[in-house]
This record gives structure tokens, sequence and C-alpha cells, in this order.
């Protein structure tokens, strides 16, 4: 699929005709030019003539002791249907076995065509007296069979790639396109950036854009995996594929096409369902060995049996190891875990740019997160409040709010948006002053307010009582700032702002620690500060007043001993030790130069969603594991059997059967894989 076209799936009358198979590296190739609807077309039709073909079989009468109908002709019924069932059902697989061939590549198509090809020549040989078993009812079982495994398979792939799907099916086919009065439905492609689109409640956003007109609640989850809407005004942005609730909005567009962020993160996730890993080369260089045991294990059972002199089995019981042999859990094993696993973060806003990265992440000793922008807002906030007796908390933020309403300080509108928050008396203000270095004055209720630092202070010449003394003094201990507010030279009270703690970052570093993970945080700010924010959240080391380019030096500092370190950060100077880091997590909400610099992205900018990126790579890793264990099992004890290691015993593997076991190994892989659905990777919202 072209990942920077956004043709809407509903257009086309197959939902994965953009999605064919082209993941040659990991197996997958057998599947090119073949859809999930083909497959199941060749399964109902292969089973329906190969239930005549089983019902007339002399071989399945006599176990049974039932006759058929008979009439002329009726003789032939299960040659006819049979060489029906080969020419429809398997061919399919003899092209496959060509394309292999002509890379030089043999595997699981050619395995399969050898099985088949020696099944229908064996039984036309018997069709025309040359031998006295005949087994077109296990030749149209057999390929039955394999025509339904295939089919399941590819659905359960495609299932798992629905991530891509999903993320397809966000964007509208059209788009109301906003130019003077006029409101014109025009085709998704036919929108520029600079046009002014309308989304009605409930409408999806046809593209990036800003708002210019409008207020709603905007359901982002489907991009960030936040389930909480987003209040969207005039100045914010939205994002393509997002759904307006309870209002309408005028969206200035901003990026199109390949330019969106939902292209973007369909461009991730794609190249991360491709990618290989350590654990893939394996399970290729696993499978590639299984095609050359199979052959070498047919020769031997051919030789061995007609050597023996029954002859009649030989030809069947190599086929029967051509057929058990063929390597499909293997080669399904890894692809469809990392199919899952992939789609699966990106629900729950984890973006894997790097399979390596992922793989790598359940190896990791220590997590180091940037200060400003990670662990914090990256916004100056309100942190405490100190009033002197006959002052309340409510009055002085309600007077030092109404000076720095008038300034564009970051400081200043950290005060007022407390007040905000808080929903204190809105007083005005009259006469500001912007006090140089100092902070800022004005008339309040007629009364001269000052609100600054400790400047202000000493030229107010204030009396500071001592619970004000204590609770500054606590504050700037911790390298928070402090604001005075000094009413005609009498010290009201004080404030102290610093850069806010996320709520949610006291529990990552719990959760890290919990999975048995050092975390260590850089920072540029005083090593004052950043003590205080590690001896808060319990980090573990810190290293502060660190130059933005010396961010990568620190990493590797932290690597020393071979230490396997993830850095996550989400700012340009961050990017160097993203790069650096075993692993490289970058904060969504970041600078597009770190979000390049990083294996994962967080989308959600949330720390705790490094825990779900930890836990997805230990948990897929299980699956792996789990899947090769089992294939590479399967095989070393179904060979033997199938060349008739047991027939001294009495147990002779029928052809049929063994392809059931073939199939039934690839659906337990492919039901193992599934469960990793169930891992929960989303926190509460705080």
């Amino acid at each position: 699929m072209d990942l920077m076209t956004h043709t809407n799936p509903g257009q086309t009358s197959d939902p994965h005709a953009g999605h064919q198979m082209s993941h040659d590296h990991q197996g997958h190739d057998r599947h090119a030019g073949h859809s999930v609807a083909m497959f199941r077309e060749k399964f109902w039709l292969s089973f329906a003539l190969t239930l005549p073909t089983v019902f007339w079989s002399p071989e399945v009468q006599h176990w049974l002791g039932y006759t058929a109908p008979s009439f002329p002709g009726s003789t032939l019924i299960p040659a006819i249907l049979g060489t029906a069932v080969f020419l429809y059902g398997g061919l399919v697989f003899v092209r496959g076995a060509q394309g292999e061939l002509a890379d030089h590549k043999p595997g699981m198509m050619t395995l399969i065509s050898l099985a088949i090809i020696v099944a229908f020549g064996t039984s036309l040989a018997a069709t025309f007296g040359l031998f006295q078993v005949e087994v077109w009812w296990e030749l149209a079982s057999l390929i039955t069979i394999m025509v339904l495994g295939h089919w399941l398979e590819m659905r359960a792939i495609f299932q798992a790639r629905g991530a891509l799907t999903a993320l397809a099916a966000l964007l509208p086919d059209t788009a109301e396109r906003v130019t003077g009065a006029e409101v014109r439905t025009v085709p998704l492609s036919e929108l520029h950036v600079g046009d002014v689109v309308l989304v009605r409640p409930g409408g999806r956003v046809p593209a990036d854009g800003a708002v210019v007109e409008g207020v709603a609640d905007v359901d982002e989850s489907m991009i960030t995996g936040e389930s909480k809407a987003v209040s969207k005004e005039p100045g914010t942005t939205v994002i393509a594929g997002t759904v307006a609730g309870g209002g309408s909005l005028r969206v200035r567009v901003t990026a199109v096409g390949e330019q969106t962020a939902l292209s973007g993160i369909m461009r991730l996730v794609a190249a991360a369902q491709a990618s290989s890993s350590r654990t893939q080369v394996l399970a290729d260089r696993a499978a590639a060995i299984l095609f050359y045991v199979a052959v070498a294990a047919g020769a031997i059972t051919f030789t061995y049996w007609w050597v023996a002199g029954d002859t009649q089995h030989a030809l069947i019981r190599t086929a029967t190891v051509l057929i058990i042999a063929c390597p499909h859990a293997l080669g399904l094993a890894i692809p469809l875990v990392i199919a899952i696993s992939t789609s699966l973060g990106a629900r729950n806003g984890l973006l894997v740019k790097d399979r390596l990265a992922l793989e790598r992440a359940r190896l990791l000793d220590m997590v180091i997160f940037d200060k400003t922008g990670t662990l914090t807002r990256g916004a100056p906030a309100v942190s405490g409040i100190a009033a002197v007796p006959g002052t309340s908390e409510s009055e002085l933020l309600a007077l030092a709010a109404a000076v720095e309403a008038n300034s564009e300080h970051p400081l200043a509108r950290a005060v007022v948006e407390e007040a905000t928050r808080r929903g204190v008396r809105q007083l005005q203000a009259a006469n500001f002053e912007a006090l140089a270095g100092r902070g800022a004055r004005a008339m309040v209720d007629g009364k001269s307010i000052a609100v600054g630092g400790p400047r202000l202070l000493v030229e107010a010449k204030a009396t500071v009582p001592p619970e004000i003394e204590k609770a500054t003094s606590a504050w700037a201990s911790e390298g928070r700032t402090v604001l005075s507010v000094v009413a005609e030279g009498r010290l009201l009270g004080a404030l102290a702002v610093e850069d806010e703690i996320r709520p949610e970052s006291l529990e990552a570093v719990t959760d890290l620690h919990r999975l048995g993970i050092r975390v260590a945080m850089i920072t540029g700010d005083a090593k004052t500060v950043a003590e205080s924010v590690a001896r808060r959240l319990g980090i573990d080391e810190v290293a502060a007043e660190v130059l933005p380019g010396d961010k990568a030096a620190s990493v590797k500092r932290f690597q020393a001993g071979g230490k396997r370190v993830a850095m996550v950060g989400d700012g340009v100077n961050d990017a160097p030790a993203l790069a650096t880091a075993d692993v490289g997590i970058a904060i969504g909400a970041g600078t597009d130069v770190a979000i390049e610099s990083a294996g994962i992205v967080l989308v959600r900018s949330d720390p705790r969603d490094v825990v779900g990126a930890i836990e997805l790579s230990r948990a897929t890793y299980r699956k792996m594991i789990q899947n090769l264990i089992w294939a590479t099992a399967y095989n070393l004890v179904a060979i033997p059997v199938a060349g008739g290691l047991l027939v001294r015993w009495g147990f002779d593997l029928p052809m049929s059967v063994g392809a059931v076991a073939m199939s039934m190994s690839t659906i337990i892989v492919a039901a193992n894989a599934q469960l990793l659905r169930r891992l929960k990777l989303q926190r509460e919202t705080l």
C-alpha cells in the first residue's frame, strides 16, 4: 500500500487490496499477489470437490464398510475430481515454488509442491494400473487442508496488521471547504494548505490544521491512545482523522497527504511491521535448513522403503514427510508476532520505528529521562502558596493574578493560570508597570500591589514573618522560584513557581523499579533543582547542569560497564543522546528532530508509556521464543513419524493426517501469537 496516499479503504472491493504481502525477508513472499478472499474461495470449492472424491474412494469404502452408488464412470470420480482439485487448488503452490526456485530460495511452497506432485503422480500411476494403492482422496484432502491453512494464516496476518487498515479508514472521503460564505464538498485530494474546512459535530477532521473558529471536544484516541477527549478552541491544532464532538470547528489546513501526522504514523507502523529482527533472522535460517532436512528425510524415506520392497508406500510416505515438514509454523512464528505487537503498540500510543529498538528494550538496565518536557511539563506552574495571617491564599492569589494578567512573562502566566484553575475572584488592575529584573507593579482596588523576586522584597524593605521565611527558604533550597506579593510596602505572602512535575512521572519511575530497572535523569538545571525533582520521584541517579551538547557524553557515562540504557527525551538537544543510547525513546509532543533520532515514539507524551514499551518488548520476545520452540520441536518429532518410524508398531501416518498435523501446528503458533493481544499497555489517565 502506498502509505502516502490516503484513499479510503471503502473505495475498493477488497479492504486489504493495498496490503499484499511484500515481506520477502520474513518468509511470506509466497503470498505475493494473493488475497484472503482468493484462498477462501479456493478452500470452499476444493472442499466441495473433495467430498465426492473421498466418498467414492475404494480405500475409504473398504475402511468404513459401505458401498458408494455405482454407475458408468463412477470409478473415475476420484481421479477426475482429484485432478480438478490439484489443478484448481494445488497449482497456486506450484507457482509459488517456481518463484522460490527462481530466487534460489527453496522453502515452503517448494516442499508443498514436491509433496502434491508426488501424490498426484502416484495417484495417476495407480489409476493406470501401475500401482495398487490409489491416493486420490488423500491428494484432494491434502490440498484442501493446505489451502485452509493458508487462508487461516493470511487472515490472521491481515487482522494483525489491522492497525494500518484502521488508520487508513480514519480519513473521510470528502471535506467541506469554506470559501467566503460558500461551503462546498470536495474530494480530499483537492484540499491544499491554507484552505479552511468545516468540521461538523461527529465529523472527522480531514487534514491537519489550526482551529480558526468554534469550540469542540475532539476524540484523538485512535492517534494518541488517550481516551479522554481534548478541548479545541481557536488557535489550537487538530489532527487528521480525529473526531469532533459537541460543536463544530472551522480549521485552516496546515498539512495534507503524506505531510499529515496520520500519514507519518502509518509509515512508522508499516515500516516497523516490515522490519526484521534478530529472532526473525534465526527463524529464517531454521526454515531454510528445514527445507534441506525435509528433502534429505524424504530421500532417505523413499530409498529405505523402496529397498525394503514396499514400493507402494515409498512414494506416499515420502510425500507425507515433505508435507509434514513444511515450515509453515516457523515461517509464521515471528512475522505474526511482529505484526500483532506493532499494531498493539500503535493502538496504545507506542509507535515502533525500529524493531531492534523494541527488541533491545527487554534487556535494559537503566532508563534515563530528560527532565524538562519529559518528567516535567516544560512550563512553570505555581506549586506553593504562603500567606501572612489575615490574608487568605485565594485573596493573595487574586491580587497577584490581577497584576500579572498584564505581563507576558512565563512566571506571570503561571500565576494567572493557577488563579483561573482555582476559580478565585477576578480583580482589575490599572497603571501596570514592568519592573526590569524585579517583577511588576499595578494598582488593584486602590492599592499599589507589586509581585516579584528577592530584589523587589529588598527594595520594598518589607518585614518577612517567620512562617513566610520558613516556607520560602524551603522552596529556595529545592530550586523553586519564589515570588513575593507586596502591598504598599507590606508583605502579604509568597508564591512558589517551578517547572511542574507530570503527575504520571512518579508512577513511571515506580513501575520501572518494579521491573528491576534503575532510573536516571539528565538536566541542564542547577543541582539543587535536579536533586529536588529526583528526591520526589525516587530517581536513582542524576546528571545536573549538563550543557545541551554534553547530553550524549552523559549517556555514554551511564553506559559504562556494559549497562544497556534507554534515553527518553523531547527536544532538539536530546537528539544526539537519543541516538547514542541503546534504545532512543522520543516523547511524541517533542520536536521532529528528536522523533527522527528515536527508535520508539510515545504519542501520548506520557512517561508511563516507557514502561508499556518495555513490557511489550518482553512479552513479544516471549511469544517469539515460544513459537520457535514449538515449531522446531514439532518437526523433530513429526518427520521421523511421517517417514514410517512407527510402522513396525502398527502406526502408519496417512498423508492427509500429516497435512492436518502440519496445519494444526501453524494454527497453534497463530493462536499463541494472538494471545499477545491480551497484554494491557494503557495506563489510566491521572
